[in-house]
């Protein structure tokens, strides 16, 4: 059987310090904390089934939970101790809640004098967004706070600037009325989403893994491909993937698979920083995949108005595509490096491993049917689904119990129910505490698209990207790769998605009139995706570092190289929808996912400048052409492409060289 050794410190203390609060509380306040987070939990289980409430007091009541769960789990600084709760956090968290249950306390009166707000409502505003902006510095890092208040400070600056950027100017009333009085800001369409759809798919996630599926996908992930070359590692990426459908997060796919991958990945050759890279390459992308995806996915169908399930299967392919991408570069590491696998009596059988583990795929198999076949929201997808994996769980301590009572007597009841309790209430916990970060992050992305919608500077940034990039529709796209890129070293996934889509997606339109709206958005999602892994911000790379005991910059810096691989797929699916199975045939989607794998591997070769053995400079660049002539659809470029590819390899095969890179340590 797979195993292995332990990383730094237990993953799920990683995944707790990066996504659910880096406090170890006890006594009196863990127990408020738990009490609370399992109560928000609770609530939204509540209104997913029993109809949710008017949309500024289910966003104002899930914000309130969150903040004040984050100042309880987040301390102000690095240096602050970590089993210690100031008293102050302790108020600001009490503040927090409560400036934004003002707006739920007084919504008829705030209601009937909208546009004409009292000086109290403006103060309390004021304090809310302050608080928010400090909240979100905590779980999700400075970069988001400061971009939101350079949004604040052009809301002002506005009659001195010159050209497309400048506008009248607001005041501070205006401004605090507009984010914080109204769902054009800090209660918009990115906090309504996370109040809703986000919160059920992650708390479905966390019920998902207490229920062991985790384990079970990566036992069956080791079973399929652990003893090919670099077994391991490709078992990282197959298991991640697999992962990936139910889990929706970047940090808990790499503490959940990491944890048993990367010691594996270590033993048979893989540097510290290798192994990291490609568990955050594989566990990044995971937000891309369907049924669950990240929480972008679910803001991308409230702004665009596609339903859900549609995102779903128009992401499916290329979803496939960027793992089939990462398996390629993973295994060209693993000629490099002559890796290994398994030994045979490491890895389990494959029949009885996915046998006897398909009860775990039952709740996957049931939101599916709700979203494919029933067509349900998602809110009541994700909510059956969860009310699914519990029902999962219980019928498991029933079987364990009655097995038990066999073996050890009427002690194994009490044992097994108390279990089940723990099993419970952890779920709820964990998908509250990793739920808090994404309800600020989506709130503080708010005040952005507020700012924007106030000031008109979508469409200013849209007539500037027009004017700059000359109506070319690559130039535009290249842009705006590049804009998500540079934001990635600040911003998570969704932030940086609802930012780059309200100020670049028009542009593309604009520019591209026959590229579908789906398109659009996915190229910038798909790019949003690499922030978990773009250093300083990369949580993801930070989870697998401290797995590794690797450097967590060097870590990322190696994972955003293997997502590289998949860099060239959202400009294939832009030029040619036919990947998102737009207006396409099942022969015409086959075809151009052929040519797409092919090209992509090609890149990949070039990114790791080996084919078959170490490549010279020229061949690199033709390698890179190949990929680059594999993008654009047609019988000619596919020609050329395959061409250059079979051109390289013949080179390479009567070139008299080592097949490995000197000076890479080899698996023994």
């Amino acid at each position: 059987m797979v195993g292995g050794e332990t990383g730094a410190y237990p993953a799920a203390q990683t995944a707790q310090e990066l996504e659910g609060g880096s406090r170890n509380l006890s006594g009196f306040w863990a127990v408020l904390v738990t009490v609370v987070a399992v109560g928000m939990s609770l609530f939204h289980l509540y209104t997913a089934g029993f109809g949710v409430l008017l949309a500024m007091k289910q966003r104002g009541v899930h914000l309130a939970f969150a903040l004040f769960l984050i100042f309880l789990l987040f301390p102000g600084s690095k240096r602050a101790k970590r089993n210690v709760l100031p008293l102050y956090d302790v108020g600001l968290a009490t503040l927090a809640a409560g400036v934004v249950a003002y707006g739920l306390v007084f919504f008829e009166e705030l209601v009937l004098r909208a546009g004409a707000p009292l000086p109290l409502d403006l103060v309390v505003g004021g304090i809310a967004i302050a608080l928010l902006l400090e909240a979100t510095r905590r779980a999700v890092g400075p970069a988001l706070p400061i971009v939101a208040l350079v949004f604040i400070l052009y809301a002002f600056v506005g009659p001195y600037l010159t050209g497309p950027l400048a506008h009248r100017g607001f005041s501070w009333q205006r401004l605090i009325e507009h984010l914080y009085l109204t769902t054009e800001g800090v209660f918009g369409i990115p906090l309504g989403v996370s109040a809703t759809f986000v919160f059920m798919f992650v708390l479905f996630g966390a019920f998902l893994e207490r229920s062991g599926a985790g384990e079970y996908l990566m036992r069956l992930a080791f079973a399929t491909v652990g003893g090919m070359r670099g077994g391991p590692a490709k078992a990282a990426v197959v298991g991640s993937g697999l992962l990936g459908m139910i889990s929706g997060s970047s940090v808990a796919n790499v503490v959940t698979t990491g944890s048993l991958t990367i010691p594996i990945m270590k033993r048979t050759g893989l540097p510290p920083e290798t192994a990291g890279a490609v568990e955050v390459a594989a566990s990044t992308n995971g937000q891309f995949l369907p049924p669950v995806m990240g929480a972008a996915a679910f803001v991308m169908a409230e702004m665009t108005g596609i339903p859900y399930v549609e995102i779903c299967k128009a992401a499916f392919v290329p979803a496939v595509l960027s793992y089939i991408a990462i398996l390629g570069i993973v295994h060209i590491e693993a000629l490099k490096r002559n890796l290994r696998g398994l030994p045979r009596e490491e890895i389990p059988a494959v029949v009885p491993t996915l046998l006897g583990g398909l009860h775990f795929l039952v709740p996957v198999a049931v939101l599916l049917y709700l979203l494919l076949a029933v067509r349900a929201t998602p809110l009541k997808a994700g909510y059956h689904a969860v009310l699914t994996t519990l029902m999962l769980i219980v019928v498991l301590r029933i079987y364990r119990m009655a097995r038990g009572c066999r073996e050890q007597g009427a002690g194994a009841v009490w044992g097994q129910t108390r279990s089940l309790w723990t099993d419970v209430l952890a779920s709820l916990e964990t998908g509250a505490r990793n739920m808090a970060g994404i309800a600020a992050a989506c709130a503080c992305a708010g005040i952005v698209v507020g700012v924007i919608t106030l000031t008109g500077l979508g469409l200013r940034m849209t007539s500037l990207i027009v004017q700059l990039s000359g109506g070319k529709l690559l130039l535009t796209l290249i842009y705006t790769s590049i804009a998500s890129l540079i934001l990635g070293l600040g911003l998570p996934t969704t932030a940086k998605y609802i930012v780059v889509s309200v100020l670049t997606a028009p542009a593309i339109l604009l520019v591209g009139p026959n590229v579908p709206l789906i398109a659009a958005h996915l190229f910038i999602f798909y790019y949003g995706i690499l922030a978990d892994d773009t250093p300083p911000v990369g949580l993801a790379a930070y989870a697998a570092a401290g797995i590794a005991r690797s450097d967590p910059i060097k870590t990322g810096f190696l994972g955003f190289k293997f997502d590289l691989s998949a860099f060239l797929l959202p400009f294939i699916f832009v030029y040619n929808p036919g990947l998102l199975l737009v207006d396409t045939t099942w022969y015409q989607a086959l075809a151009l996912c052929a040519t797409s794998i092919v090209g992509m591997y090609a890149f990949s070769a070039a990114i790791q400048g080996y084919l078959i053995r170490p490549t010279r400079w020229w061949e690199r660049l033709l390698l890179a052409a190949v990929g680059f002539a594999l993008v654009r659809p047609g019988l000619v470029t596919d020609i050329v492409g395959i061409g250059g590819l079979a051109l390289v390899y013949m080179v390479q095969r009567s070139r008299n060289m080592p097949e490995v890179l000197p000076g890479l340590p080899q698996s023994r």
